[in-house]
């Protein structure tokens, strides 16, 4: 998720006000927000999302979650996907009765997808969309 890290680099870096929208027309808006909790393995996380609407609602497509480690340098972890118009959210690591669980098949795939989507990220120009005026939080 190198794209996102350099976003992330411009807006300041992590911290819990943490809220970032870049409208990109024609493409949908990308959001990446700081989250309320941290992640499954206590690291600060992170909210990446496009946000599309239907019928007045806000649907995420997709929305994923990454902790933000920094042992080997600034990496995004993912943990959590989810998308609205085909109504499923996965969970690939989680703290479940005070054990950490992951499922390393769904992990990959996160991983996979998480990948493809930086690089669609990065050639859809999200990057130099940024300006400081896409910080509002």
């Amino acid at each position: 998720m190198k794209t996102i890290l350099a976003i992330l680099k411009k807006a300041g870096g992590w911290r819990p006000s943490l809220y970032v929208k870049i409208e990109n027309p024609p493409y949908l808006s990308l959001v990446i927000e700081a989250t309320d909790e941290s992640g499954p393995l206590g690291l600060p996380a992170i909210s990446v999302c496009h946000y599309g609407e239907q019928n007045g609602d806000a649907m995420r497509d997709p929305e994923m979650c990454f902790e933000l480690g920094y042992a080997g340098g600034a990496h995004l972890i993912p943990y959590y996907w989810r998308n609205d118009y085909v109504a499923v959210e996965q969970v690939s690591r989680a703290i479940i009765r005070d054990h950490y669980v992951a499922l390393t098949a769904l992990q990959k795939q996160h991983e996979k997808f998480a990948e493809t989507w930086d690089n669609n990220l990065r050639l859809q120009q999200y990057e130099e969309a940024f300006t400081d005026k896409c910080i509002l939080g």
